[in-house]
């Protein structure tokens, strides 16, 4: 009888000694439950913000802006080419929440394993629809990002049976490429941004302030905040190695590919730990799953897993003429979406966070090309006196994951996305008459309507709205001596906004302008 851990190396040793080739069942299924996961992290942001944020009486409402856009471009027939959605067709509050109900339980049957073409369609036309409508709140990389894996992960399924597993549809090695194609240009994109952007980067200081400055911290960014400067140092040697160097690996020989995989991963786990950046960094682990086949998983698997693997591959099927026409074509097609994000690579004025066609197949990434050395706040606060100034009596607004209050640590939200509190975040780079959605937001605290409250963690005018709204400019800093006592410390720089009523001219007139007051 031989020793248990014999007859698993037996097993093992066939996808050690001869790899497995183009065989990807495990990495498909890993592949698909982990975007079914960050499928439902979108959905289920969308389920909590989607109406207070763009529905009826939303901030910055979809048909308010679908209106808009009709006027800009002259016609519905170019805003459908434009900004493909099936909100052009109804973009009611139901629909909004609709399609998020909708998509969380379709994620939800694809983390369980259930899972094909058409279900996995149907996730990536809900979620693109949402984004091609959401505006501000849906401008940034990660869903643009989401919205490529997904297409991926359609053709990635099995055409039609519901499991990852099986002999008749195997995983298609062209598609598991494309994922590593979507990597590199993720990986590299934000190392170029770098090296190309803020000459901290190349000076290795940018993580002397990046932990404090970043748009939402968590709570062990103080405490990367305060290593040793050699240390910070050395962290911005790393990502250099990790975002320009490793990214080549992914086409590389297998070991090499494997390394930087492990390296990749790893990188992403730890700026996951170091901050709230939505589920950027949750998504782009999921992408480097990709560098990984089934001979590297293989050790990792129970005896009965590794048994059923050799009979898939014993017994698998060559895909159908059908299949692999389609995988050849979408191949084709990416591969000539492709040359405008690679000259975006190589130009001097590279941009990040693109996308080249209307429905956003192949797009370019990055993230952190410039890095703040001190962090500014917007603070809004209202009162309820007669007289907005005189000594006035304010009181902030408080937001789920904002550092607002002085005394309030950090939290720790990711992959879960606080849009509003993020957009605050960027509304201290510009003036207020930048930034329409604010100017509507202040309104609609003014008028105590009830949609945008969802968005608060604290409302300090529960009961009747209050007669003044002003926005002050702080900056923030991580207090040195953690502890008892504030954790932040902070200065007033000056007015955001002066406080305005609701019923004052400059404010009705501006947002008409907008399109957000009829």
């Amino acid at each position: 009888m031989s020793e248990p851990g014999r007859a698993e190396d037996e097993l093992v040793a066939p996808f050690v000694r001869r790899g497995l080739g183009n065989d990807y069942y495990v990495t498909r299924a890993v592949l698909l439950r982990a975007i079914g996961f960050m499928y439902l992290v979108g959905f289920a942001i969308a389920w909590h913000q989607v109406l207070p944020l763009i529905g009826a009486n939303g901030i910055l409402p979809v048909q308010s802006f679908l209106e808009g856009a009709v006027e800009h471009l002259g016609s519905w027939g170019a805003v459908t080419w434009r900004l493909p959605s099936l909100f052009l067709i109804d973009a009611s509050d139901a629909a909004l929440r609709g399609a998020a109900l909708l998509g969380v339980v379709l994620s939800a049957l694809v983390i369980a394993g259930v899972a094909n073409a058409p279900i996995l369609f149907v996730l990536w036309l809900l979620y693109f629809s949402l984004v091609r409508v959401g505006q501000t709140f849906y401008g940034y990389g990660w869903e643009i990002l989401l919205c490529e894996t997904g297409f991926l992960a359609v053709f990635l399924a099995p055409a039609f049976r519901l499991r990852p597993f099986d002999a008749r549809d195997p995983p298609p090695y062209l598609v598991i490429v494309l994922f590593r194609w979507l990597l590199f240009r993720v990986m590299f994109g934000a190392g170029l941004i770098k090296l190309r952007g803020d000459a901290c980067w190349t000076e290795l200081t940018c993580l002397f302030h990046h932990f404090e400055t970043q748009p939402n911290p968590g709570p062990l960014s103080a405490w990367f905040h305060e290593l040793p400067k050699s240390v910070l140092r050395g962290g911005v040697a790393m990502n250099h190695v990790v975002e320009v160097i490793a990214p080549w690996f992914v086409f590389g020989p297998r070991p090499a590919r494997v390394i930087a995989g492990v390296a990749m991963v790893a990188f992403q786990l730890v700026l996951i730990a170091s901050g709230n950046l939505s589920f950027l960094n949750w998504l782009t682990l999921v992408i480097a799953l990709a560098c990984f086949d089934d001979h590297a998983f293989a050790r990792l698997l129970p005896s009965r897993a590794l048994a059923r693997l050799r009979e898939l591959r014993a017994g698998a099927l060559r895909p159908s003429r059908v299949r692999r026409g389609v995988i050849a074509g979408l191949t084709l097609i990416l591969a000539l979406l492709s040359l405008n994000p690679i000259v975006n690579l190589l130009s001097t004025r590279q941009r990040m966070n693109q996308s080249f066609d209307p429905l956003m197949l192949v797009n370019t990434y990055g993230a952190f090309g410039s890095v703040l050395e001190e962090r500014r706040e917007v603070v809004i606060e209202g009162t309820s006196s007669a007289d907005p100034f005189d000594d006035a009596s304010y009181v902030a607004y408080e937001f789920p994951c904002k550092p607002t209050d002085v005394a309030r640590r950090p939290c720790w939200v990711t992959p879960y996305h606080h849009r509003l509190d993020w957009q605050l975040w960027f509304a201290s780079f510009s003036e207020i008459e930048s930034e329409p959605w604010l100017v509507h937001f202040v309104y609609q605290l003014l008028s105590g309507e009830q949609a945008p409250r969802a968005l608060l963690a604290r409302d300090p005018f529960p009961s009747a709205p209050p007669r003044f709204v002003r926005a002050r400019l702080f900056t923030y800093r991580f207090r040195r001596t953690q502890g008892d006592g504030p954790f932040w410390e902070r200065t007033l720089v000056g007015d955001y906004l002066t406080p305005v009523a609701r019923n004052d001219p400059r404010l009705i007139r501006y947002l008409r302008g907008q399109r957000l007051l009829r």
